[in-house]
């Protein structure tokens, strides 16, 4: 078997994680990468928005006005890169559901492979993904929706075991339904 079962089987979401995070250099590797994910027409219908610094304050600020709240949400400042996923829909015969899961294929692809080149890493969504201030924010298009961020960092030294159980693929897998005999 290839070191990606075991990359998968080892995936955990890092809700903790330290000031380290990767380069833009070694970002653009692994998005490269996880561009590659299978994506009818080659419509590529997904960006990256890459927050560091400042702009995760700036995304605090938003959060807050999305949710009515005068502080700034201090839920950007836990990991030093945020990488803001967005569905970048193109007029096409491939449905915007469709687009949709090339987006989020990218986003999960790049989790494992940031995850693999040993960088704590978690997907936050929530309400405020579809909000107007966010969505001004990152200045997101007509056609463009925010799915979500991968939050990454370092990963801490000390860490509890995942409590993540294995997927029992028996309640998962089925085959097509015999035709019923009339």
């Amino acid at each position: 078997m290839s070191g990606a079962l075991e990359a998968v089987r080892d995936r955990r979401s890092w809700s903790k994680v330290t000031d380290e995070a990767p380069t833009r250099a070694e970002l653009l590797t692994l998005v490269s990468a996880a561009g590659r994910v299978a994506d009818h027409s080659s419509l590529r219908p997904w960006r990256l928005i890459e927050l560091r610094g400042d702009d995760r304050e700036r995304l605090g600020a938003a959060i807050a006005k999305a949710e009515g709240e005068t502080k700034p949400s201090s839920k950007p400042l836990r990991a030093p890169l945020l990488i803001a996923v967005v569905a970048s829909y193109k007029k096409s015969k491939v449905p915007r559901w469709e687009q949709e899961a090339v987006a989020s294929g990218v986003a999960h692809v790049l989790s494992l492979l940031l995850d693999d080149a040993g960088w704590g890493v978690f997907w936050r969504t929530g309400a405020y993904t579809r909000s107007k201030p966010v969505a001004k924010a990152h200045g997101l298009g007509k056609d463009e929706e925010l799915l979500g961020w991968l939050y990454v960092g370092g990963k801490p030294e000390r860490t509890r075991p995942s409590r993540r159980r294995a997927v029992d693929a028996k309640h998962h897998v089925s085959r097509l339904p015999r035709k019923k005999k009339a």
